[in-house]
């Protein structure tokens, strides 16, 4: 075989196999097959392997680079949030990579890190993107979802509001997300209650609400040691900020995240939330 050939296949064999370790999500795997490498010596196919890993290694953390990020310590180690945008959201858990509600409209899928886990809250098109499912997705992804969402989505765990599941040792709650008051020109609430789920995440001892598209309904008030809240204030479409002061006051969550607000005046939101003072607001680049 001449060089040329021949390098080429190094260098396919080694981004195959280093796809396969990313896909893993377990950094230790790929720390391994480095040892692994280094163990042949400084030749120049181990050289071009290794090389490959490196940018792999790097590629997924440049590419958070521009979102920020919080740490929320729970029984069972760091839970890290990533801020993507708008209703999207990125957990690190241990090993695990969770997406919730990916859309390529805010970021560039194919060079996040591959998901464990995703979880769609309802179908509308920034919640529901089948081009970033298909970035992040590999042969071990769960999908959690409606069975409205899962008319476009297969291999899927389909979950209706009031649904309890144990996946990948987090427990989730799928909690009803609907509008109350406001409705579309035509009379019809903009989220119909039914078609769409909030989830309740437990990581350790830590409870985290993912609202999706909603209001402050009876189901969302009734919740009781939460931890993280994410709601969205977005007239008319989800709470005004109203909705999310009532709600607030209802289940006082220790964090409260306001999230999916668009054009909402934040800085006044904050204001109204002083009257909740067991409950730490946080603003994020959530527009």
């Amino acid at each position: 075989m001449c060089d040329k050939a021949r390098q080429v296949k190094v260098y396919r064999h080694a981004a195959s196999t280093v796809q396969e370790h990313i896909d893993t999500g377990l950094m230790s795997d790929r720390l391994s097959h480095m040892n692994f490498i280094l163990q042949g010596g400084c030749t120049m196919e181990n050289i071009s392997m290794i090389i490959l890993l490196v940018l792999c290694f790097l590629m997924p953390v440049m590419a958070l680079e521009g979102f920020e990020r919080d740490i929320v310590e729970t029984s069972q180690g760091d839970l890290e949030i990533t801020f993507i945008g708008h209703g999207t959201l990125m957990f690190r858990f241990g090993n695990k990579v969770i997406h919730v509600d990916p859309w390529s409209r805010l970021a560039d899928y194919s060079k996040l890190p591959k998901a464990d886990l995703i979880l769609l809250t309802h179908h509308h098109g920034d919640h529901l993107d089948p081009a970033a499912l298909q970035q992040i997705r590999t042969d071990r992804t769960v999908v959690v979802l409606t069975a409205i969402c899962a008319q476009n989505v297969t291999g899927d765990v389909v979950m209706e509001n009031g649904d309890l599941r144990e996946l990948l040792s987090i427990e989730i709650l799928a909690v009803p997300a609907y509008n109350l008051v406001h409705k579309r020109e035509s009379g019809e609430f903009f989220h119909p209650k039914g078609e769409g789920n909030g989830y309740v995440l437990t990581f350790g001892d830590t409870r985290v609400y993912i609202a999706g598209d909603t209001e402050n309904t009876p189901e969302m008030k009734a919740l009781e040691n939460l931890d993280v809240a994410f709601l969205p204030v977005n007239l008319p479409y989800t709470m005004s900020p109203e909705m999310v002061l009532d709600a607030v006051k209802a289940f006082k969550p220790k964090v409260l995240y306001p999230y999916h607000y668009g054009d909402t005046d934040v800085a006044g939101l904050v204001e109204m939330l002083k009257e909740c003072p067991d409950t730490e607001v946080r603003v994020r680049k959530m527009e």
